[in-house]
């Protein structure tokens, strides 16, 4: 018989609330987990600073490699945008490189949401500001993995928040990611997405599973990309694992896709004009996948190692490695889950020595630097597993024997290259105390006063054990060759902004910050505007602009360095230069005259100075000859290289010979540093009366010479004319705006107007755009006496339009789901 109809009485009295206090202690309870979590990851961190004495701690420089070079300086253009001090906006910088996209950039080096600290803070101290992005993202990250463990399995607060501590100070954290912001957020990503994946499973939250994908992705869409994945493997290994029909399995497949797409478009305006700014951007020479030897790879899951170069850094404490290993004897955990988990483990950890494996990682590019940017992955599938196993009991004669063979495996690898001096007591003592901590735990199932002791020293054992790793990570990893750790805030740098502010002028003029102080990216520090600039989307057209007239460049090409060249400031509107001052910290600053950064050029004009010269190029750029180029005789050795040229008395001596590593000198004249092809144009001095320039270059470099015409004499009286006459036909008015630039010319003769910045792409004029050496000209008809130019990033209209139909799905959704509750 069917049953009766169940019938509810009107009179009786609605179901009482929860009262709102006790709401608010429920929700203190369940944030115990995740806060004891974050203090252990951030606390441990900082410890290791304070070990170290890394400032702010001590005198110790924290910035090292891009840290100082590129997101310092980023997060300062960021403190300038958002208190209205940038020249630009969102979209465009005219700091850095005579004009940039910024929005790729804002993306890829400030999309780490506590990146937005740097804004609360005093300019001067940014680099505190950076430098506290990674406990607090640490610390985020140990938290929301405390919170996916929750919803894989039930289990103690404080137990989950030592094991979510274990993640946040893996070994990828601290040895890869610590000094990059951006990156750390993947870190987060993961665990964001894991819980993204149960609620997939349990067909709710479509909503919050979109908002989490795309909060994931806004943070880092490079790391967020490897979380993704990442992601689907967690899904795979939860439909296997749990007990769901087809129907169950298709629909959690659909619900994640769909919610997965929806999140990433939601993205887009960013992600599009990255990824097209990317395929812009000047090439790199990164070599092939050359996965290391094995017992490196094994080495990089020993507690507390970091491995030289680009190595993985696989490694979690030696608590949740012992629980991890532990997991596949527990049989209190399904067969079916144990043996799911642990071949889906085993294949993440050998798809990073797989090159096909790794491309699709890195999204099917070939990384620039450490190819083992993954691999924080691997080590939070190792905490879950850890989780897993002690959630379900691990017996201490099970814990005993794992630990036992991460001694023998220690032992074993004890000889691998440059094997972590803090492994052993990692491994034995923290391994010890791990193994006394489990076991308590068990008694204390009998003898609940063992229950505090086992607690504290787990919390003790990962809070000193990460504490350690970190500070060994920082130390060794500060004694690479390309590690040059600095103080971003020290004295020398506020007195080089004091200097650039002092002769500040733009838009009536460019200042150039001159040599680099503590960054590839000091134009964007100092808020100066000259050619330096460091980003992985500097386009290729930039690129071929400047390298052909004479600017030092690094990265293959993807750094720029500036030239203490006045033809070279005259083409690119630089009225004021920076130079270092004769007592060390100390600088100079000088202003001179120089053209708007709009000119007008009426008929083509050719040097005839010999063509494959860069004084020939910049000739051609400037529109007047200024040099005079001498044929040289080269003598000396293949080390050092005597060099002779006749040239005008009382001219001034400039040399380029990017083919070169060593020192140039004109006569007794100082001597000055070449760096192959960072080194730009350089000045040697005054051509002497007699008209004779001998100049000795010391090179390391083997087999090669300066070129044909590697010295260049300039008329000083032939530069200050040109200048003059490109300021009195230049644009009587310009007008740049924050990815706009506007002027007003002083005759309607017509000709090419010449804008002082590179022809990137995604700039549109209101007059045709004409082909100028690389820099950004425009046709002007006879008649014009106004023109206009914006730029804007190429694929951010679709991507807006692809974010406004991610938002009209959100909401339909929203709006279907209410409208089900109440029905």
């Amino acid at each position: 018989m069917a049953p009766e109809p169940t019938t509810v009485d009107a009179r009786l009295p609605a179901p009482r609330r929860p009262a709102p206090h006790r709401t608010a202690i429920r929700r203190i309870t369940r944030a115990r987990g995740p806060l004891l979590a974050l203090l252990i990851a951030s606390a441990a961190f900082c410890a290791a600073w304070v070990a170290r004495g890394t400032f702010p701690f001590g005198n110790t420089g924290r910035a090292l490699n891009d840290q100082a070079n590129q997101y310092v300086p980023f997060h300062r253009a960021l403190w300038d945008l958002v208190h209205g001090q940038a020249a630009g906006d969102l979209l465009f910088t005219w700091r850095g490189g005579f004009g940039q996209q910024f929005l790729a950039d804002y993306h890829t080096y400030l999309g780490n949401p506590f990146s937005w600290l740097a804004v609360l803070v005093p300019r001067a101290h940014v680099d505190l500001a950076v430098f506290a992005i990674t406990p607090l993202t640490l610390g985020t990250a140990a938290a929301v993995m405390t919170v996916y463990l929750g919803k894989l399995h039930p289990g103690p607060w404080w137990q989950r928040g030592v094991l979510g501590a274990t993640y946040g100070l893996c070994g990828w954290a601290l040895s890869d990611a610590s000094y990059i912001p951006m990156w750390l957020w993947g870190l987060v990503a993961f665990p964001m997405l894991g819980i993204a994946v149960e609620w997939c499973l349990e067909e709710r939250r479509w909503p919050g599973v979109a908002l989490l994908v795309a909060l994931a992705w806004f943070g880092n869409f490079y790391t967020a990309m490897m979380a993704t994945m990442a992601a689907c493997v967690l899904l795979a290994i939860r439909m296997i694992t749990r007990d769901m029909t087809g129907r169950q399995r298709l629909r959690a497949l659909w619900h994640a896709a769909t919610a997965t797409g929806t999140g990433v478009l939601l993205t887009l305006p960013l992600l599009l004009p990255s990824f097209l700014a990317s395929g812009a951007a000047q090439p790199t020479k990164a070599a092939a996948f050359d996965p290391v030897r094995i017992e490196l790879f094994l080495a990089g899951m020993l507690p507390a190692t970091h491995l030289w170069g680009g190595r993985p850094r696989l490694y979690v404490a030696s608590l949740a490695l012992i629980l991890a290993g532990s997991f596949l004897l527990n049989t209190a955990v399904a067969r079916r889950t144990r043996l799911v988990w642990a071949v889906a483990t085993a294949l993440v950890l050998a798809s990073f020595q797989f090159p096909p494996t790794q491309y699709v990682w890195h999204g099917l590019a070939v990384p620039n630097g450490n190819p083992y940017r993954e691999t924080f992955v691997f080590s939070a599938m190792v905490v879950v597993l850890a989780w897993l196993a002690l959630a379900n009991r691990p017996r201490p004669l099970h814990v005993a024997l794992v630990a036992a063979l991460l001694v023998a495996a220690t032992f074993v690898l004890r000889r691998a290259d440059d094997f972590g001096g803090w492994t052993w007591p990692a491994v034995l003592g923290g391994g010890a105390i791990s193994l006394l901590a489990l076991v308590l735990l068990r008694l204390g199932e009998k003898r609940r006063f063992l229950i505090p002791v086992a607690a504290a020293l787990m919390i003790g054992v990962v809070f000193a054990e990460s504490t350690v790793a970190a500070a060994n990570a920082d130390a060794r990893r500060a004694r690479e060759r390309w590690a040059k750790p600095v103080i971003t805030s020290d004295r020398s740098i506020g007195n080089h902004f004091e200097a650039v502010r002092d002769v500040a002028g733009w838009p009536a003029h460019r200042t150039d910050s001159g040599a680099p102080q503590s960054a590839y990216n000091d134009a964007l520090a100092l808020r100066a505007e000259g050619p330096q600039y460091y980003s992985s989307y500097l386009p290729e057209a930039t690129y071929q602009a400047l390298e052909p007239l004479g600017y030092g460049f690094k990265n293959d090409g993807r750094t720029f360095f500036g030239a203490d060249d006045p033809v070279l400031d005259a083409i690119f509107s630089i009225g004021a230069r920076v130079r270092p001052g004769t007592t060390p910290g100390t600088w100079t600053a000088s202003t001179f005259p120089a053209p708007p950064l709009v000119t007008v050029r009426t008929a083509p004009y050719t040097s005839p100075n010999p063509a494959d010269s860069v004084y020939a190029r910049q000739e051609n750029v400037l529109g007047a000859t200024v040099h005079q180029v001498p044929p040289v005789t080269r003598g000396g050795t293949a080390t050092e290289q005597t060099y002779t040229a006749r040239c005008t008395p009382g001219s001034e001596a400039y040399w380029y010979s990017p083919a070169l590593y060593g020192t140039v000198r004109a006569g007794d004249g100082p001597q000055r540093l070449l760096e192959d092809r960072m080194t730009g144009v350089t000045p040697l001095g005054t051509v002497p009366a007699s008209g004779r320039v001998d100049v000795t270059v010391q090179t390391r470099t083997k087999d090669a010479d300066a070129g044909a015409y590697p010295l260049g004499c300039l008329d000083r009286a032939a530069l200050d004319a040109a200048v003059r006459h490109l300021t009195a036909t230049g644009a009587t008015a310009v007008r740049p705006g924050g990815h706009t630039i506007a002027a007003t010319l002083p005759t309607p003769a017509g000709g090419t107007a010449v804008i002082a910045t590179t022809a990137i792409p995604g700039w549109q004029c209101s007059a045709p755009l004409k082909p100028f050496h690389g820099l950004l000209a425009v046709d002007l008809p006879p008649g014009t006496t106004t023109f206009s130019c914006t730029f804007t990033p190429k694929g951010l209209a679709p991507g807006l339009a692809g974010a406004a139909l991610a938002l009209l799905a959100l909401a339909a959704v929203q709006v279907t789901t209410l409208r089900r509750r109440h029905c």
